[in-house]
């Protein structure tokens, strides 16, 4: 619930604080397209890997398959990346402000795939292998 208000808080922050000034707004847009294309990839790729398997919650759903092909080889949490990614686009893109929610949620994403990983692990012994394979968490090559 707490991401959920995060995500609202980034919106309304690139919609209703001072956005960038005039001569900087050029970059935090250029910046933007890229992020929020390999957020998008890397959200909706981490939502068709794990199909049914998908739900809101961290814990993983008893009895279900490791995911580890797809973008799950590049990082652990896609799905979080993703989303960071494209907060983090549309801070770049409204509002300075708006980076403020956006590393809370950062922070929150953070806390959140740690205790999924502890779940991961009591649910799939062989996951500590994943983890030595895929160093990175949420952005592939970075994070």
């Amino acid at each position: 619930m707490l991401q959920v208000l995060l995500i609202v808080l980034v919106i309304v922050a690139g919609l209703l604080a001072p956005t960038w000034p005039r001569g900087w707004r050029i970059w935090p847009q250029i910046a933007a397209a890229p992020l929020s294309l390999v957020g998008a990839l890397l959200f909706v790729g981490g939502g068709l890997g794990l199909g049914r398997q998908l739900t809101p919650f961290p814990k993983p759903i008893a009895g279900g398959s490791l995911r580890q092909d797809g973008v799950y080889g590049l990082v652990r949490h896609p799905m979080y990346g993703g989303v960071l990614l494209i907060a983090s686009a549309w801070s770049l893109v409204s509002s300075p402000l708006a980076l403020a929610p956006t590393l809370l949620g950062a922070v929150l994403v953070d806390a959140k795939a740690r205790r999924e990983e502890a779940w991961l692990l009591e649910e799939h012994p062989d996951y500590v292998e994943h983890q030595g394979r895929v160093h990175r968490r949420f952005i592939p090559f970075v994070w």
